[in-house]
């Protein structure tokens, strides 16, 4: 697939898209679940995965230098492993499980957690990362990261009620799907999702992905804590939406 014989139409979606990962590795991580689902709008979502993975990955470089010094360690050391065994349950399941599946749970539970928070009376207190919820969460994440890069929700369902400062908070996204992206390429190649020739595609969309990245740091820096954790919170019920609908809509077909 080469994206320079491609309509100039898909070009201007596939920038888009780009940008819209590099904002997620800047420190706004909700919204890189949008670009497979923006992707789809033009090319199968298993294409459009295995085409933004090479994109993911490089934004990652930039999203770990921006980070090198604001996460929560105690976060990682939880998430990473978890996340890892998503990433190989993924792979296990590739051909057992469907897509649909996964993206009505994860649309579901980031509906759930979105609406709770929002209607909860009372202010409930932050909670510890804890190894229980993390594991469960983590293991999501990498799980739903691998089938659709939608890891986003089930980490923000774990993370959020912390309450972390929200440097700390992006940090800590942007490193664990550093790692769980690297941790896709051996499977993605494996299965065909990944090739040379969506290499090659995303190399022309990596500079737009790299631009993304340093403009989501800055965002993330301007903008009050409040209204900065909000937008998560929007940005999820959002994309939740979007993973139910897409979810729901396959069903029925």
């Amino acid at each position: 697939m080469s994206l320079l014989d491609q309509p100039l139409a898909f070009i201007i979606v596939a920038a888009l898209a780009a940008f819209i990962v590099g904002l997620s590795k800047g420190g706004l991580p909700a919204v890189g679940s949008l670009a497979v689902p923006l992707m789809a709008l033009k090319i199968s979502p298993v294409v459009a995965a295995g085409l933004l993975l090479p994109i993911y990955v490089a934004s990652d470089l930039v999203g770990l230098w921006l980070y090198r010094r604001e996460y929560s360690a105690r976060n990682l050391r939880i998430l990473i492993p978890a996340g890892l065994l998503g990433v190989l349950g993924g792979w296990m399941a590739a051909e057992a499980v469907s897509e649909e599946t996964v993206l009505l749970f994860v649309g579901f539970v980031g509906l759930f957690y979105c609406l709770s928070s929002w209607f909860r009376r009372v202010p409930a207190e932050p909670k510890p990362a804890d190894l229980p919820r993390g594991i469960a969460w983590g293991t999501l994440a990498g799980f739903s990261s691998f089938v659709a890069h939608s890891g986003a929700a089930p980490f923000q369902v774990y993370v959020l009620p912390q309450r972390l400062e929200k440097m700390v908070f992006a940090g800590t996204s942007t490193i664990l799907f550093a790692v769980i992206n690297f941790a896709k390429i051996p499977p993605y190649w494996a299965l065909g999702q990944m090739n040379l020739g969506t290499v090659e595609s995303a190399a022309f969309l990596m500079p737009v992905a790299v631009v993304g990245a340093v403009s989501g740091m800055y965002a993330t820096r301007l903008l009050p804590e409040k209204i900065f954790f909000e937008l998560i919170r929007v940005a999820l019920f959002l994309i939740s939406l979007k993973l139910v609908w897409d979810g729901l809509a396959a069903w029925l077909r």
